[in-house]
């Protein structure tokens, strides 16, 4: 702060300095804080140039001298927190014994097990607490140490534990490798080992605390949320990226512990530099109250004595690869290279052995210093708080683990390692007893009347609980009934609109409904204009928790811009993966909370699951409950945008994800049937499997919305396929399916097939080609396992069994798309898609380019028929002259309307 300016009176200097040391000897370093902050407050109003300070000396933010003092019994939590570290360890060992070999992570939990029990002891509270308890998301290669605790508590059984990654083999006695509220729905919240998910993830459940809170439905004010995160892990864009909106809510809810040990998987985080001094000073300029835990009580004496400022000039200047490998040696290796450094530094650290340099133990390894920085997160007001605890990777593993590169793959322990652990945990297990299996060490569990055990369980007792811990029961929902969907049914009459329109109109309905609309969570990613869903601005309002504290430059409009602190919608700016982690955290609120919110997440559909699919599968192992709305979709549907904004793919890519339900539905009264089934599946009485979410595309292309039929066939809409129209006509038949925008273009097809070729083409509305294509696999493979039964038949197939002549699929999708139904059909198939990149251009000349629009139906019609010898073989020669199918201008299948 002072190398680039000269010190013109060293002796004036020198006396504010005393000064200080003196403030500080005498009123302690909390008074000299508020002086100090005073006099930059004063120079800055007097435009005296002071630098902001991003970082600081590579110290301790609390002073040893505002510790608060440590309220448990450390002698006790240290002897069952080793009790802990070796349980973990063995079953990670034995898990990768030779006839198993699953593997799992040792070395993780091994230097974190402080920043865990210090919260497990004195802060994370369980859901019985009377402030409705903690959310925590655990850093993932740490969930050994999760089931040891567990294990500890009489939660898991021995036979449990040697479940470990043995999901099938083991089943009724299994734990999964990470975090997976899917796999074991009652233990784990929150998916975390797809590394910046969980950051991201974590604020927006902090967020979302606040949303339930400031709508009135929970008071969620004594709820915090903690993230233990890798230091290595915050290279991930997504564990930085939404820093800002922590900072703007003004989180104080939320606590971020990153666990610096240095390490990445394969070798040092910043080797030639500092990550925690870069964390703190990213942190602190995006809004985020920064403390460092680093230093051990160990050290507090040395820093007193370091009145000069060599040892912290030291600890300032030494890179992370240098502090790897100090650890990874010996206390005279550490005494000759980093007290070594200055004469004044060792002369500080001479009368240390070498065994107490080697006890300097680093600040995420002590109680005292980690309870202070918890504490201190949790009173903190106004801002977000990030704790960088400095550890060691493999702490206490011994010499083959401690700080090595490869101890992230290191998966099991030596017999030596194994007796140099016991020894060093003081654990009473004999060398005969791990001589005699030691790829079967055992675990170590005293019995439930033990001081400790006793300890461990009145302190979960006393903070609400076990954890971590899942529940499901939620408060019911009186769900709407038919008035609700009405609107969903009477089609546009004269007016055009497109089917964004349709389910617009639909969920506002929703959202007046009196029994769940104050539930309905919008979600939209700065597009809200774009998808007509501006009108909700003035009512249901911008949820803000600050307000809205400016004037607005639309205020006079009817559709003015307008946040609130209690607002219903989600605004989250343009970010798709804030917006995916918001609707991860209201989809789960029945679990998390108990209080049931029904997300809608509208975005650019080719911004969704290409974009966030990781976030979208840890959502369904998350069992997130809502609906994905994928709006402007389709290939060409889009005219103007080009490429990057074309979705041709969506449907295949959601249809990778097990949880997602996708639907390509054409007109508004498929949307509303989709719809209610959708919440009756999520949150009805009756339902068995609601751990889903609907993955509804709608279009922006206008067209005319016919009412509902008479005798709608709502199964067919829901499983899949319906018959839309049965041709009148006479002749050689075929099967005309569409999905979604391209519907209109078989009609069409179906219209000119009869008039100009004698053809008469049944057109079917197919809303789900994913699911009609999950049901014909479920068939195939319970005939495939239970020969004995009868063959089920497919939904497809037994649909269209009295459907003859060829299929001819159109899409505005790729070709793979319908292809999905293919093998569940006997009749000749033949499917027209969008492949390849979209690109910018009017509707009827794209839909031309790709062979999609009414004519190449008709003429790709006419070509199955002739192969059939059905009609004329040159009526599919004459029809594509006639129509000028290579030519992209004569084009004439959809229009110009809707939003760009």
């Amino acid at each position: 702060m002072t190398n680039q300016l000269p010190d013109r009176d060293p002796e004036e200097t020198a006396e504010w300095l005393e000064s200080l040391d003196t403030l500080i000897a005498e009123r302690s370093t909390e008074r000299a804080q508020f002086i100090m902050r005073s006099l930059l407050q004063r120079a800055g109003a007097q435009s005296v140039g002071v630098p902001m300070v991003t970082t600081t000396d590579y110290v301790n933010t609390i002073p040893a001298d505002q510790e608060p003092v440590f309220p448990g019994n450390e002698e006790i939590e240290r002897k069952y927190r080793a009790w802990l570290r070796w349980n973990a360890a063995v079953m990670v060992h034995r898990a990768q014994a030779p006839e198993i070999g699953v593997g799992g992570h040792i070395s993780t939990y091994a230097g974190a097990a402080t920043l865990y029990e210090v919260g497990f002891n004195h802060f994370f509270r369980g859901k019985n607490h009377p402030g409705g308890g903690d959310q925590i998301f655990f850093q993932g290669h740490a969930s050994p140490g999760m089931y040891a605790r567990a294990f500890l508590e009489g939660r898991l059984s021995e036979e449990d534990m040697d479940g470990f990654r043995q999901e099938r083999s083991k089943e009724g006695h299994a734990l999964s490798s990470y975090p997976h509220p899917r796999l074991m729905p009652e233990f784990w919240e929150f998916p975390t080992v797809s590394m910046g998910i969980g950051p991201m993830n974590a604020i927006y459940q902090a967020q979302s605390n606040r949303y339930l809170h400031n709508r009135g439905i929970k008071d969620t004010s004594d709820q915090q949320v903690w993230a233990f995160l890798g230091d290595g892990e915050m290279d991930e864009p997504e564990s930085r990226g939404l820093l800002q909106l922590a900072a703007n809510d003004k989180l104080d809810n939320l606590n971020f512990v990153i666990n610096c040990n240095l390490q990445r998987l394969d070798g040092p985080v910043r080797g030639n530099g500092k990550i925690v001094q870069e964390l703190e000073a990213f942190f602190r300029g995006a809004g985020w109250n920064v403390i460092k835990v680093l230093w051990g009580r160990e050290w507090d004496d040395l820093l007193a004595r370091d009145t000069d400022g060599s040892l912290v000039d030291v600890m300032n200047t030494t890179l992370d690869g240098d502090y790897q490998t100090y650890k990874a040696e010996s206390g005279g290796f550490v005494k000759e290279h980093f007290f070594g450094k200055t004469p004044q530094t060792k002369e500080l650290a001479a009368h240390l052995s070498d065994d107490e340099v080697w006890n300097l133990k680093r600040g995420g390894h002590d109680y005292h210093k980690v309870y202070a920085a918890y504490k201190a997160a949790t009173e903190f007001k106004g801002k977000p708080t990030v704790i960088l605890a400095h550890t060691v990777k493999g702490y206490g593993l011994g010499t083959h683990f401690e700080a090595r590169n490869a101890t992230h793959q290191m998966k099991k322990l030596t017999l030596q390692d194994l007796k140099d652990f016991r020894t060093h945990l003081r654990l009473p297990i004999s060398d005969e007893v791990l001589e005699a299996d030691p790829y079967h060490p055992p675990y170590y569990r005293p019995g439930a009347d033990t001081p400790e055990i006793q300890y461990l369980m009145e302190r979960r007792a006393a903070l609400g609980g076990f954890l971590p811990e899942r529940r499901s029961t939620h408060t019911e929902l009186e769900l709407p009934g038919d008035k609700t969907y009405e609107v969903a049914n009477r089609g546009s009459g004269k007016q055009q609109a497109a089917t964004t329109m349709s389910f617009v109109r639909v969920l506002k309905d929703l959202m007046r409904d009196p029994k769940i609309g104050h539930r309905i969570v919008p979600i939209i990613p700065d597009e809200a204009r774009t998808f007509g869903m501006d009108a909700f601005f003035p009512t249901a309002k911008i949820y803000n928790p600050n307000g809205q504290n400016y004037l607005s430059v639309d205020r006079d409009l009817v559709l003015a811009y307008k946040e609130s602190i209690s607002g219903q919608i989600v605004h989250a700016g343009i970010n798709e993966a804030g917006s995916v982690a918001a609707f991860t955290a209201a989809g789960t609120a029945y679990a998390t909370h108990g209080e049931p919110l029904i997300p809608f997440y509208v975005f650019y559909s080719m911004f969704g699951f290409q974009r966030t699919g990781d976030s979208f599968w840890a959502a369904g192992d998350q069992m997130t409950r809502g609906f994905i709305i994928g709006a402007t979709a389709g290939r060409t549907t889009l005219t103007g945008e080009g490429l990057q904004h074309a979705d041709g793919h969506s449907p295949i890519l959601a249809a990778t994800n097990p949880a997602v339900i996708t639907y390509d539905p054409a007109y508004g009264y498929e949307i509303g049937a989709i719809m209610r089934a959708g919440i009756e599946r999520m949150y009805g009485p009756d339902s068995t499997d609601p751990n889903v979410m609907y993955y509804i595309t709608v279009y922006n292309e206008p067209i005319s919305q016919p009412k509902a039929p008479e005798n709608i066939d709502v199964e067919g809409i829901n499983k899949g396929i319906y018959l839309l129209k049965k041709s009148e006509h006479d002749g050689p038949r075929t099967q005309l399916l569409g999905s979604g925008v391209s519907v209109p273009w078989a009609l069409e097809a179906a219209h000119i097939l009869a008039t100009e070729w004698g053809v008469a083409a049944d057109v079917w509305s197919v809303t789900s080609w994913t699911e009609l294509r999950r049901d014909g696999l479920a068939a195939e493979e319970e005939t495939f396992l239970h020969p004995e039964h009868e063959a089920r038949v497919p939904y497809i197939t037994a649909k269209m069994a009295d459907a003859p002549g060829p299929v001819i699929a159109v899409t505005d999708y790729m070709k793979a798309v319908p292809d999905q139904v293919r093998q569940f059909l006997p009749n000749d198939f033949a499917t027209l898609g969008a492949d390849g990149f979209g690109f910018s251009d009017t509707r009827q000349a794209a839909r031309r380019y790709f062979k999609i629009d009414s004519h190449s139906v008709v003429v790709r019609t006419l070509q199955m028929l002739a192969k059939q010898g059905k009609i004329d073989p040159n009526a599919a020669i004459q029809a594509a002259t006639k129509y000028d199918l290579l030519n992209v201008n004569a084009g004439t299948t959809g229009n110009t309307g809707g939003e760009g």
